[in-house]
């Protein structure tokens, strides 16, 4: 797959599927996070950078978001409202649920129970990205230059997400940043996660286009052609 669906209905059929796939976005990073089994590639980048650099950790995931988000754009990515919603409420529902007692109280779960929130947070990130991509209000800075790479080059979605997160995850150990097994099997899983919520949303009554549309022109195409005067002449139908 090399462009992700998009989903049917009105503006706010898609603000409130663009807000559900940012919380479940926000939800799979708390998993990661709680795990304590390592940063994503992308935070392992901003820790490196804060400690190179006089920007705290919060700032260098900012400045990162501008330079992509301006890269995706130089290379076509469309910005909109859900490329801002992104930026804004993804890190609001991060903040939202770690103040939660019970959600940080994962953290000190047994090693099996962690392994299963890496990749409960795998496929949390991958279902919301679908969702908000999907709603079709502009995607985050990294989904956005993901989108436009799958465009733009012979590959496919989920192994241009695969390269973009082993690329920052790269530069992020070279500055320092902190590295786990989480952070590995974030680098390899992320992109098959979003490509298979991809297909499942493509698949689905909510996107246009969807195999369920097919089947139901199919069958007025096959209804049509079984009507009694399907095969006569326009001269019938003007006499008729």
């Amino acid at each position: 797959m090399r462009a992700p669906p998009r989903l049917r209905g009105g503006l706010g059929l898609r603000m409130a599927v663009l807000l559900s796939g940012l919380f479940l976005f926000a939800c799979g990073i708390v998993a990661l996070l709680e795990s304590r089994l390592g940063l994503s590639p992308w935070d392992v980048l901003h820790q490196g950078l804060a400690r190179h650099t006089p920007l705290s950790f919060g700032e260098a995931n900012i400045a990162v978001g501008i330079v992509v988000l301006t890269a995706a754009w130089l290379l076509g990515a469309r910005v909109g409202v859900g490329t801002v919603a992104n930026a804004v409420l993804v890190g609001a529902f991060v903040a939202l649920l770690t103040s939660l007692g019970g959600i940080t109280a994962l953290a000190h779960q047994p090693l099996q129970l962690r392994v299963v929130l890496v990749f409960a947070g795998l496929a949390l990130m991958g279902a919301g990205t679908g969702l908000y991509i999907g709603a079709d209000l502009g995607a985050g800075p990294r989904d956005s230059l993901m989108v436009v790479g799958a465009r733009r080059t012979p590959f496919r979605i989920g192994i241009v997400r695969a390269a973009l997160e082993l690329c920052a995850l790269a530069v992020g150990v070279v500055l320092g940043g902190t590295v786990g097994v989480g952070t590995v099997a974030f680098a390899v899983g992320i992109g098959p996660a979003v490509e298979a919520s991809f297909w499942v949303l493509e698949r689905s009554p909510l996107a246009l286009g969807s195999a369920s549309d097919s089947r139901a022109e199919r069958q007025t195409g096959r209804a049509a052609s079984e009507r009694p005067d399907a095969h006569r002449c326009p001269e019938a139908w003007e006499r008729t």
